[in-house]
């Protein structure tokens, strides 16, 4: 316990999934809470998103470790609203910030309109650009930022992505850009003692694996698939007997980059995919 005692995290994507599980388990570690979401749904999206009671909770669970929390809600596309989010937040928790985890996305799979394909780079790409451009003004010497991406990041473009549909084909591209923008930012961070990193896990257990657009895509032989029947077709890309792999697992390289026990590691992409990339020979 304490690995990041006294630190401030910023993190988007906070009402539920991974981006609440990365607070909690930071929380428990010693560190307080800006938690940003939009909390609510969006056209592009073919499932559910947060709500207003998931950012609560986030909240009242951060809050349950003895850490403080401050939530807003905010769509990180807006990056007048995003700077102030973070501003306030910074400002109400004594003026410093640690950790910068821009976390918010959504992977629409299925065929849809090209605005599906400009909603999600807008949200899995800009979204987190301005993310850290808004927060890294208040990172001081020793702060870590820690993006988001997937192995879908080191995956190359194929005939499967059209079967995907447009989601899949810019959530594709902004991971992709992702692992050049850790390589650049941190060359241009690393003479001020501030780090960046990225995690890259496989299929993980949230709702943005967990729903029945992409059950559907993974089983369109299937009229109404449900999980269970999705679930070999999940295993079937990693080398490892697992469908996926537990948030936890996600959660705990987040905790050592935000960390000082990774205080020399920038501009590494870190793979929790269970050996999926290996067995495509990567």
């Amino acid at each position: 316990m304490g690995r990041v005692q006294g630190k401030v995290a910023v993190i988007t994507g906070a009402a539920r999934g991974q981006g609440r599980n990365h607070a909690v388990r930071l929380a428990e570690e010693g560190a307080d809470i800006i938690a940003i979401d939009l909390c609510e749904d969006i056209d592009a999206a073919t499932y559910a998103l947060a709500g207003p009671e998931d950012l609560e909770e986030t909240v009242r669970l951060v809050e349950k470790t003895g850490r403080r929390a401050v939530a807003r809600r905010v769509d990180v596309r807006d990056a007048v609203a995003l700077k102030k989010a973070i501003d306030e937040g910074v400002a109400e928790l004594g003026g410093r910030l640690d950790v910068v985890i821009p976390n918010a996305g959504i992977l629409p799979l299925g065929q849809a309109p090209v605005d599906s394909y400009t909603t999600t780079l807008d949200i899995d790409l800009v979204g987190v650009l301005n993310t850290v451009h808004a927060a890294l003004p208040h990172v001081a010497e020793g702060g870590s930022v820690i993006l988001v991406g997937s192995v879908m990041a080191f995956t190359p473009y194929g005939p499967e992505d059209a079967i995907a549909g447009p989601g899949m084909g810019a959530y594709k591209f902004a991971k992709h850009t992702l692992v050049e923008y850790v390589t650049s930012l941190a060359a241009q961070l690393g003479p001020s003692g501030r780090r960046v990193n990225a995690v890259h896990p496989t299929n993980v257990d949230t709702p943005l694996l967990l729903n029945d657009t992409v059950y559907r895509t993974f089983r369109p032989d299937l009229e109404n698939p449900t999980q269970e029947d999705a679930l070999p077709v999940f295993a079937s890309i990693q080398s490892m007997p697992v469908p996926f792999v537990d948030v936890n697992d996600v959660s705990s390289a987040v905790v050592f980059l935000a960390s000082d026990e990774s205080r020399y590691v920038t501009g590494t992409n870190i793979r929790i995919d269970g050996g999926a990339l290996v067995k495509q020979g990567r």
